[in-house]
């Protein structure tokens, strides 16, 4: 962690301090030396790699890992029909493999996220991808779809880990500056790429060999991941210690169930056999709101450290930039559901062509993420996320207006530029939002907002999702086509309040700066 600069006299000390501060009124004037080291804190390899060679491996573990989070996803969606004839799973259980797993990542990030901040990203995050490897191995063994359910439920633990583990690695190694830029850009960018690899691996194995092998070849990445981040991650467990975070078990019996049971009503209300009028999604989505109520109250004015501190959404903007980001992920949770689906059973595209149609998605992931590295710290954030909110839209509007023609035109004319689209749409907005949120985070909070950051992810694709299932549940009468309509129509809804709240966020040019303890210092030193 670089915490120390050499000066130019060739003293070792922070970037700041009395002999650091120059105050001038000339915006003219030569850039002090504060500014000087802040621009080279900011693009320099930090002190906690020994060489090029550790950065580009601890690097190379902490992209996999949100890589194959994304591979498992996608991929089990393709294999799913071939998994559901293999185990011969009843219709009305069929979403469970595939939800259950985002459903319980999504509800124990939080928990996981201040396990992290007590006992340091190292352990929680290694710990995390061995636990995932095990269950997804294990999933590939499944003699019945009950066995399946159980460990794809246990399976998504892993990701509950070391996603804001990740995240928290990242946030503490790189300072602000366009080298933080670069590597959260590429972080973003991994999960389409995972995602699509995703696809194309489970198209492959079930066309060509068995279902079983997409967990198997999944599992060999992971051990590879597993191997390179024990021996490369720098262990932080001693400074995290030092920071006497403790456990809201309060906060954590009251929010995890709380979200399990909402989250589990809007995702089974459009398929339980009575849909919302079932007593048991009644039952679960009530139990689940007064548990969540219960929550508010208890991270507001009971806990001493809350799971979810509310001061963590202080910084000006932070409340409007979680709303927004909450309804950009569930449009893009909804557009690729639904346009795997449209492509496949309106269009009658192979799994093998679905996947090669998402494939400008991916490599417009690595695209961004490199122009976004370079430009992040040049450009504000205020007309990225608006490039970002437009490019959601464009894809939910292209899809809603795609006719069933599988030809070239109709590739070139609406599936090409709505890939573009959603690649603009959550690349960018992943990006700057993580760079952001990150910088305006203190070290000891930097798991939570990991937590946080992934929790809109996961909790806004599974939340819009289970009311696009509904709408199309209800709408299944004017046919297939129609109905997938439906869905993309309340995904640009979705959108479009992104959009909206969007333009009403001011956030200025990710450029190197001091770290919140830094300010806080140099508050202090300077009497403020």
């Amino acid at each position: 962690m670089a915490r120390a600069s050499t000066s130019q006299d060739g003293n070792t000390g922070p970037p700041y301090g009395p002999d650091k501060v120059a105050v001038r009124s000339d915006e003219e004037a030569q850039p002090s030396s504060t500014h000087y080291d802040l621009e080279k804190l900011g693009r320099q390899r930090p002190e906690a790699f020994a060489s090029a060679f550790a950065e580009i491996f601890f690097c190379f573990s902490l992209l996999a890992s949100t890589f194959m989070a994304e591979f498992f996803v996608s991929g089990f969606n393709i294999i799913l029909p071939a998994v559901s004839v293999a185990l011969d799973i009843p219709a009305d259980a069929r979403t469970w493999p595939s939800s259950v797993f985002s459903l319980v990542t999504g509800s124990f990030l939080l928990p996981f996220g201040r396990l992290a901040d007590m006992y340091g990203g190292y352990l929680l995050y290694v710990s995390g991808l061995v636990w995932f490897l095990v269950w997804c191995l294990i999933s590939g063994f499944s003699q019945n779809y009950q066995m399946l359910i159980v460990t794809r439920a246990l399976a998504g633990l892993g990701p509950a880990a070391f996603l804001p583990a990740s995240i928290m690695l990242l946030g503490k190694t790189y300072r602000p500056g366009p080298r933080k830029n670069l590597i959260f850009g590429l972080y973003g960018a991994f999960a389409p790429l995972g995602f699509f690899f995703g696809i194309v691996i489970a198209g492959v194995a079930a066309e060509y060999m068995t279902w079983r092998w997409f967990f198997f070849l999944g599992t060999i990445v992971l051990a590879i991941v597993c191997v390179t981040s024990f021996v490369i991650i720098p262990r932080d467990k001693g400074e995290a210690g030092d920071q006497g975070v403790k456990m809201d078990y309060l906060g954590m019996v009251t929010i995890v169930p709380a979200l399990l049971l909402v989250v589990f009503a809007i995702t089974d209300g459009a398929h339980a056999p009575d849909g919302w009028r079932t007593p048991y999604i009644i039952v679960t989505f009530v139990v689940g709101l007064l548990l969540l109520a219960t929550a508010v109250y208890v991270e507001g004015w009971v806990a001493s450290q809350p799971l979810l501190p509310f001061d963590l959404f202080k910084p000006k903007y932070m409340i409007r930039l979680n709303v927004s980001l909450f309804f950009a992920y569930g449009a893009f949770g909804v557009f690729l559901l639904y346009a795997s689906f449209y492509i496949q059973d309106v269009m009658g595209a192979s799994p093998i062509l679905t996947a090669a149609w998402f494939a400008p998605m991916a490599a417009g992931g690595i695209v961004l993420a490199t122009i976004g590295g370079f430009t992040l710290h040049l450009l504000p954030g205020s007309i990225l996320l608006i490039i970002s909110g437009l490019g959601s839209l464009t894809m939910m509007l292209l899809f809603a207006f795609m006719p069933e023609d599988t030809g070239p035109r109709t590739y070139f004319a609406f599936v090409f530029p709505a890939m573009i689209g959603a690649t603009l749409g959550v690349d960018i907005a992943y990006n700057v939002s993580n760079v952001y949120i990150t910088t305006n985070v203190p070290r000891r909070r930097q798991g939570v907002a990991g937590a946080v950051i992934n929790s809109l992810l996961f909790l806004g694709i599974s939340f819009f999702l289970g009311l696009a299932d509904l709408a199309v549940a209800e709408n299944q009468s004017r046919g297939l086509k129609e109905s997938y309509r439906i869905a993309f129509w309340f995904g640009t809804a979705c959108a479009g309040v992104s959009l909206l709240i969007f333009c009403f966020i001011k956030i200025g040019k990710a450029k190197s700066q001091l770290l919140i303890e830094e300010r806080e210092e140099m508050g202090h030193i300077l009497g403020e």
